[in-house]
């Protein structure tokens, strides 16, 4: 299984110290060897950074650990290969175009079947992975339903929730999703979430000997909101969502949520 790591903030904040701990669990600390990427917005652009080799020893990741690039909202992925072999059109986050804006995904899991259950007629997968075939699903879905009108933010994510409840019918299907502006983060079975705002303090990351002040580091009016597979510290309270929950966060504060029932389990 690969892990997800994201965040929305209501500043341009960097992620080096989140991403320095989720980058040990690629081949290090965790078995998610098989490539990693990131994806970081600043205004309506992107950039990304993806490398085919675990994300400990990449030293593309260790430029970003040291590159203090500020988002207000950021995908990352480290993957452990299970559909599509180790190769970097197969490496996460992926990202396409929809309503001038640039969509960027990610997802934790397995999926069955998906060519068969989810036929794509416009968006098509680059790579070989059940996640990217998934990704061009969404899109496709989005296009019938709202053509070239895009819906408000609650209404489009609410629509999401529901075709992520059919995609985990197919397995496994933990996701985030980001159009730049809005995060979107559904669990199947595993993610947790974070906010930190004033007073804020001292966090401990698990996979690495780091400790950082985020008051140091932050002002009073300072939100941001970290969402993983697992905690990446020790020392903080982090939320597990449960399963079929959804958050729709934006500047760091979670402005919608739902409670989907999974189709597996019903």
């Amino acid at each position: 299984m690969c892990e997800l790591l994201a965040m929305s903030a209501n500043v341009p904040t960097d992620i080096c110290f989140s991403f320095s701990g989720l980058m040990q669990r690629g081949g290090n600390t965790g078995p998610h060897k098989d490539g990693w990427g990131i994806t970081f917005y600043e205004g309506k652009g992107c950039r990304s950074f993806k490398d085919p080799l675990p994300s400990s020893q990449s030293p593309i990741a260790e430029l970003v650990t040291n590159y203090p690039i500020k988002s207000e909202a950021v995908i990352c992925h480290i993957r452990q290969a299970n559909s599509g072999g180790i190769s970097l059109e197969n490496t996460h986050p992926f990202t396409r175009q929809m309503w001038g804006r640039n969509w960027t995904y990610a997802h934790n899991g397995q999926l069955k079947n998906v060519q068969g259950e989810l036929p794509v007629q416009l968006h098509f997968p680059v790579g070989a992975t059940d996640s990217e075939h998934a990704f061009c699903w969404i899109l496709d879905q989005l296009h019938f339903k709202f053509a070239d009108k895009e819906p408000t933010a609650t209404v489009l994510f609410t629509f999401i929730a529901k075709l992520s409840v059919k995609i985990n019918a197919l397995g496994v299907f933990n996701v985030n999703i980001t159009n730049g502006q809005y995060l979107f983060a559904y669990c199947a079975n595993n993610l947790h979430w974070i906010t930190r705002r004033a007073p804020f303090g001292k966090a401990r990351l698990i996979d690495a000997e780091v400790v950082i002040n985020f008051t140091e580091e932050t002002t009073e009016s300072d939100v941001v909101t970290v969402i993983a597979t697992q905690p990446l510290t020790n020392n903080e309270s982090w939320h597990k969502m449960t399963k079929g929950q959804w958050h729709l966060f934006c500047l760091g504060e979670s402005i919608a949520s739902g409670q989907e029932v999974l189709m597996a389990e019903s």
